[in-house]
């Protein structure tokens, strides 16, 4: 899955405009959660529901889902943003190859 459709996906049925503010709040918690879990070290990945919790990919894509569900608060097309940012970071890092 591509990021715009996954940005599309979770549009379909969690894009409440009214809820701008849950959505950065519910961030910043799953954030914190991906701490604890590179803190504890819980970097395996999962082979199954119940090996999934509270590790590292589970709070990646919590994050993710979040940064996803702003975006589209926002109007925000986020593959545009990383073609837009890419370009300025590979200027402002000298990474023009």
């Amino acid at each position: 899955m591509e990021l715009k459709e996954l940005q599309h996906y979770i549009g379909g049925f969690d894009s409440d405009k009214d809820y701008h503010q849950h959505y950065v709040l519910k961030l910043m918690e799953e954030v914190g959660e991906l701490s604890e879990a590179i803190r504890k070290g819980q970097t395996q990945i999962p082979t199954s529901e119940e090996d999934m919790k509270g590790t590292v990919g589970e709070e990646l894509y919590d994050v993710l889902y979040y940064v996803c569900a702003l975006a589209n608060v926002y109007d925000v097309d986020l593959e545009q943003m990383h073609r837009i940012k890419n370009e300025i970071n590979k200027k402002k890092w000298g990474r023009e190859t």
